[in-house]
C-alpha cells in the first residue's frame, strides 16, 4: 500500500491504561493525532508518543462544585404541564407530571414565578395571576371553565446534562450526574474563563483544545415513561437557551417582552420545523450575537497559552451555527462534525473554517444511537461503518474535508477485528480522495441549483440533525442525495427569492410538507413572492416541487404553485370536481417508483401535464411545460443510489445539461467523479453484488468490473 496514503488527517481516541492498543491502531489508522474522549484519559506514555494531541472539553458541565454552591447559575427553560380537564371551579395541576425527575427541578424562585402563565387551553386564554396560586409542585386554579383543559407554563433549571445523562441511561454510566452552567450568570462566566486559563496552564501538552460545541445544548427533554423516554428532541431548538436574565436583556435591547408562551407554543415548543415567529427569529439572533462574543473570549484565552481551538459541531452548538452571520466572528481553528450522512459532510466542508474534520460513526461505544449494539455481543460495527461510509464516500468525492476520526472507548475495538480492518480501508480512500482534490474539482454540470426553505443559507445542508432523526423529511432526502451529485447546490430563503436571488439559479427546488418551514407555510400567501417564481420558469428556470410544495390553504389552489407544476392536491376542496384522467407517458430516464410514495389526493390541473409515475391512482411524478420553462412535481422522495440517479436524470433533463462531462455510468447503482487536473475518474458501486458497468466521460467510455460496494480510482 503506498505510504502517502497511509499516514496523516486521522485523529484517534486514546485510552489510558491501553498504551498498547492506541499505538498500534494509531500506526494501522495512519493517526497523525490522538485524542480523549468523555470519559477517557490519555497517559505520559500516550501523550509521548510523538503524535500531536487534542484534549476534550465541555466548557459548561463538570462543575458541580460550582454549580450546588451557586444553583442560581444553572440552566433553565421553560416546561408546560400535562393538561387537565376541569371537573368543577378548581383543578390542581402537577407541574413535572411525566417529566423524568432527574432533568429537571422547578425554578419557584420569585424572579422566575413572574415569568409563570396557566393557559385555559380550550378557549386559548390567559388565566390571571391572580386566579391560581403554586406549592409544593402544584398550580391550583380557581374559577375554571367546567371541561376546559388547562396547563401551567414554568421555569425549570436543568439540573442534568442531556449527553451526560443519555450517556447514563443507555450506556450504563455510574459517573457523578453533571449540571450545566450557564454563562449568562456573571459568576458562572468570570468561572468558566479562569477555569479555561487553569487547565490550559495544567496542560502544556494539548496542542487543540477540542470544545465539545459550547453553551446551549439542542433541546432533549426525557419523561419518566419508558415506553416515550425521550418526549421532545430537536437539534436545532433555541428552548434551552431561556432564563430570566436572558429574558430581561432581551427587553432591554428590543423593546418588547417575550412570554412563556413564545417559547411553548401551546405545548409544540418552537421546533425546527415550523416556520417561526418574529420573536423567535429575534429571539435567535439575539442568542447568536452572546453565543459568538462569549466565544470569542474562549477562543483568545486558548490562542493566548499557543494552542488551537477546534469545535465540534453536535451537542451544545445552539447558537454558533456554522453558516450564520456571527460564526466566523469567532476565529475557530478548526471545525469538526460527526456523520452518519453526505449531507453532514457537505455541511462541514463547506464552512467557513481554516481546517474541517469528520467524526466518523459507530462511536466506540457498546450501543448505538438508535439503542442497538454495537461494541457488545450482537453488534457488527464494521457494518454500521460501511453503512455510513456509502453516504460519505459519494459527498467526499464532490466536496473533501481535511481529516476524519473516530470516538469513544478504543478499548471497545479489541473484540472486532474486521471493523479496524474496515476503518484502515476507509482511511485510505480518504487520503486518495483528499490527494484529488488538492490537486483541482471535480468536473460538476454547468447547473446551478437553489434549495428554497424558510431558514435559507443558515440551514444549509442541514434540516435540524442528523438523518436517523428526521428521516421522515422529505427534504432531509432530497438533501442528502444532492450531496454526491455533480451540481452546484446553495441554499436560499424566501426573502432572498424577492430580493433578487433567482438570477443566478437554474433550478430551484421546494420539498415538504403543508405548513413546515421547509415547504414555507403561510409565506406563500405573498403574492410577491409567488410571482417571482412563476417569472422565473415562464423565462426559462425550472421547478422541482416534492411533497406538498407551496401548500398553504386559503387561496385557489392548496399548491400555490400549481399553475407551474400542473398539478394541485386535494385535502376535500374538490369533492365535487372531476379530476382530470391520465395515461402515465414514456420516461425520457429511468423513474425510480420505489422512491416515489402514494400520495392519494394529488390530481392534475389540465391535460398537458405528463404523468411518468402513477401510484395508486394518483400522479406520482410528473413534468410540466411552463413558458419556456419546465416544472417536475414528485409526490416525495426516499433517499437511495438509484434514487439520486434519478434525481441527477431529472436536473439534466429539465436543464438540458450534458452529463457526460462530468462522467456519467449506464448502471445506476454505479457512481463516479471525474478530476480533470489528474486525469482521474472515482467510481463507486453502491450495489452489495458484483456490477458491470460503462463509464462515458470526457476520455471516453471506461468499462468496468466492479467488486460489491467497491471504490475504483483510475486514471486514465
Amino acid at each position: 500500500m503506498e505510504k502517502e496514503y497511509h499516514e496523516g488527517g486521522f485523529t484517534l481516541p486514546g485510552e489510558a491504561g491501553y498504551e498498547k492498543l492506541t499505538l498500534e491502531l494509531a500506526e494501522k489508522w495512519g493517526a497523525d493525532v490522538i485524542r480523549d474522549s468523555d470519559g477517557t484519559k490519555l497517559s505520559p506514555e500516550i501523550l509521548n508518543a510523538g503524535r500531536k494531541i487534542y484534549s476534550t472539553i465541555c466548557i459548561i458541565r463538570e462543575h458541580n462544585a460550582f454549580a450546588q454552591a451557586h444553583p442560581d447559575s444553572q440552566q433553565q427553560c421553560f416546561l408546560i404541564s400535562e393538561a387537565v380537564v376541569a371537573e368543577k371551579s378548581e383543578v390542581a395541576i402537577p407541574l413535572l407530571k411525566g417529566y423524568f425527575d432527574e432533568q429537571f427541578e422547578i425554578n419557584d424562585s420569585p424572579e422566575a414565578l413572574a415569568f409563570w402563565q396557566v393557559w385555559d387551553r380550550t378557549a386559548d386564554r390567559l388565566v390571571p395571576a391572580s386566579a391560581w396560586r403554586y406549592e409544593n409542585g402544584v398550580i391550583t386554579v380557581t374559577g375554571c371553565e367546567k371541561w376546559h383543559r388547562y396547563t401551567a407554563s414554568f421555569l425549570c433549571w436543568r439540573v442534568w446534562e442531556e449527553i451526560n445523562m443519555y450517556n447514563h441511561t443507555t450506556n450504563s454510566w455510574t459517573s457523578e450526574h453533571l449540571r450545566q452552567l450557564d454563562p449568562r450568570h456573571p459568576l458562572a462566566w468570570a468561572y468558566l474563563k479562569d477555569w479555561l486559563k487553569n487547565w490550559c496552564e495544567a496542560n502544556p501538552h494539548t496542542d487543540v483544545i477540542r470544545l465539545t460545541s459550547l453553551f446551549y445544548n439542542f433541546v432533549w427533554i426525557f419523561g419518566d415513561d419508558m415506553r416515550r423516554r425521550s418526549r421532545f428532541v430537536d437539534w436545532a431548538s433555541y428552548d434551552f437557551t431561556v432564563s430570566p436574565a436572558a429574558l430581561k436583556a432581551f427587553e432591554a435591547e428590543y423593546g418588547y417582552a417575550l412570554t412563556a408562551e413564545d417559547f411553548i407554543n401551546k405545548g409544540l415548543l418552537q421546533a425546527t420545523h415550523r416556520p417561526p415567529t418574529k420573536a423567535k427569529r429575534d429571539w435567535m439572533d439575539f442568542t447568536q450575537r452572546f453565543v459568538a462574543e462569549k466565544a470569542r473570549q474562549l477562543v483568545e484565552i486558548i490562542h493566548r497559552y499557543g494552542k488551537q481551538a477546534y469545535v465540534f459541531y453536535d451537542d451544545s452548538w445552539v447558537g454558533m451555527e456554522p453558516y450564520g452571520k456571527y460564526f466566523a466572528s469567532i476565529g475557530f481553528d478548526g471545525l469538526i462534525k460527526c456523520v452518519f450522512s453526505g449531507f453532514e459532510c457537505r455541511l462541514c466542508a463547506g464552512a467557513p473554517a481554516p481546517v474541517h474534520e469528520l467524526r466518523f460513526h459507530p462511536y466506540l461505544f457498546p450501543v448505538g444511537l438508535g439503542g442497538l449494539p454495537t461494541f457488545s455481543e450482537g453488534g457488527h460495527p464494521e457494518r454500521d461503518a460501511l453503512a455510513y461510509w456509502l453516504h460519505v464516500r459519494r459527498a467526499l468525492a464532490r466536496q473533501c474535508v481535511d481529516r476524519i476520526g473516530l470516538g469513544g472507548y478504543l478499548h471497545l475495538t479489541l473484540g472486532f477485528p474486521a471493523f479496524n480492518d474496515a476503518i484502515e480501508e476507509m482511511a485510505v480512500e480518504f487520503r486518495k480522495l483528499k490527494a484529488l482534490h488538492a490537486h483541482g474539482a471535480p468536473a460538476c454540470l454547468n447547473v446551478r441549483v437553489a434549495v428554497l426553505h424558510t431558514w435559507g443559507s443558515l440551514r444549509s445542508w442541514t434540516l435540524s440533525g442528523h438523518f436517523h432523526e428526521t428521516d421522515a423529511n422529505v427534504l432531509i432526502h432530497v438533501n442528502e442525495a444532492l450531496s454526491g451529485l455533480p451540481v452546484q447546490v446553495k441554499f436560499i430563503s424566501f426573502d432572498d427569492v424577492k430580493a433578487g436571488a433567482l438570477k443566478d439559479v437554474d433550478v430551484l427546488i421546494n420539498a415538504g410538507r403543508m405548513g413546515d418551514a421547509w415547504s414555507g407555510g403561510d409565506v406563500w400567501k405573498d403574492a410577491s413572492l409567488v410571482s417571482e417564481v412563476t417569472r422565473f420558469v415562464y423565462e426559462g428556470g425550472s421547478l422541482i416541487g416534492v411533497g406538498e410544495p407551496s401548500a398553504c390553504e386559503g387561496g385557489d389552489t392548496l399548491l400555490r404553485l400549481a399553475h407551474i407544476l400542473g398539478v394541485d392536491e386535494d385535502v376535500g376542496q374538490y369533492a365535487c370536481h372531476a379530476p382530470w384522467a391520465f395515461e402515465a407517458a414514456p420516461s425520457p430516464f429511468p423513474v425510480r417508483a420505489e422512491a416515489l410514495p402514494a400520495r392519494p389526493g394529488v390530481r392534475l390541473t389540465g391535460p398537458d401535464t405528463q404523468v411518468l409515475c402513477e401510484k395508486d391512482g394518483a400522479p406520482a411524478f410528473t413534468l410540466h411545460r411552463f413558458g419556456k420553462g419546465r416544472a417536475a412535481y414528485l409526490s416525495g422522495f426516499e433517499y437511495s443510489p438509484a434514487a439520486a440517479r434519478m434525481l441527477m436524470d431529472l436536473i439534466a433533463f429539465l436543464t438540458g445539461a450534458d452529463r457526460r462531462a462530468a462522467g456519467v455510468s449506464d448502471h445506476p447503482m454505479v457512481e463516479c467523479a471525474w478530476f480533470p487536473n489528474d486525469g482521474t475518474l472515482v467510481v463507486f458501486n453502491n450495489a452489495d453484488e458484483p456490477v458491470e458497468a460503462t463509464i462515458t466521460c470526457p476520455k471516453g467510455d471506461v468499462a468496468v468490473s466492479l467488486r460489491p460496494l467497491e471504490t475504483r480510482i483510475m486514471k486514465l
